[in-house]
């Protein structure tokens, strides 16, 4: 269940003025755009979890210092402003300003395909509890409703057992395992490929941007 709101400090809307920013608020999180705010946040989020996201995200340098933070979830918010992305952060609503959780809708295009990628981490002391579902339906309704994405795709490895249940209880569908598809805990992991269609998308978008149709040609001699 999404509440319109919070009681969270709300956010202007992006740079566009087209989508104000995400608030949202389930039975037991507050869920917003991520911003340099949460820098701190977001560092001491992944000080917590070093092992816990070493066999499942690729390699990368400086995620558990603020100062990293703040210039990637600048860039971030620029491409909320664009239309590019919608970063994601998650909060107990009785946890203070304690991360629990991740969400990053990437690689939005529009044109033919209007579709995007998800990518989601949890902290391991509030696995086991629902709190990523909750989290994910949610934002996903968010996504399909206001920004009226047809489709959003997510990969996994194939032994993450819990992230495939997850995904399928979403309402994902699996179509397909690509093979050495990231560099990830020291070798090239093969990932399970999953999408989700919205089926409240609207096909008319395409026909109200149709191409006007060309006029008659003349009449020889007119």
């Amino acid at each position: 269940m999404v509440a319109a709101g919070s009681e969270r400090a709300e956010g202007p809307e992006n740079a566009t003025g087209r989508t104000p920013w995400p608030q949202l608020v389930t039975a037991r999180l507050f869920i917003e755009l991520a911003t340099p705010a949460h820098a701190a946040a977001h560092a001491a989020f992944f000080v917590r979890n070093r092992a816990h996201f070493a066999r499942w995200d690729p390699p990368r340098d400086g995620v558990e210092s603020a100062s990293y933070w703040a210039r990637a979830l600048a860039a971030s918010q620029a491409d909320f402003e664009a239309g590019r992305g919608v970063p994601l952060a998650a909060f107990g609503r009785d946890a203070g300003d304690v991360l629990i959780a991740r969400i990053n809708f990437s690689q939005i295009v529009r044109g033919a395909f209007h579709s995007c990628m998800l990518g989601y981490a949890i902290d391991h002391d509030f696995e086991g509890r629902g709190l990523m579902h909750e989290a994910l339906a949610a934002s996903i309704d968010w996504l399909f409703d206001t920004l009226k994405l047809h489709r959003v795709q997510a990969s996994h490895r194939p032994e993450n057992e819990r992230s495939a249940r997850l995904l399928a209880r979403l309402g994902f569908r699996r179509e397909g395992v690509a093979r050495r598809y990231l560099f990830i805990d020291g070798a090239w992991r093969d990932h399970v490929l999953n999408a989700r269609l919205n089926p409240r998308f609207d096909d008319a978008v395409f026909a109200a941007r149709a191409p006007a149709a060309a006029e008659p040609a003349p009449a020889a001699g007119a």
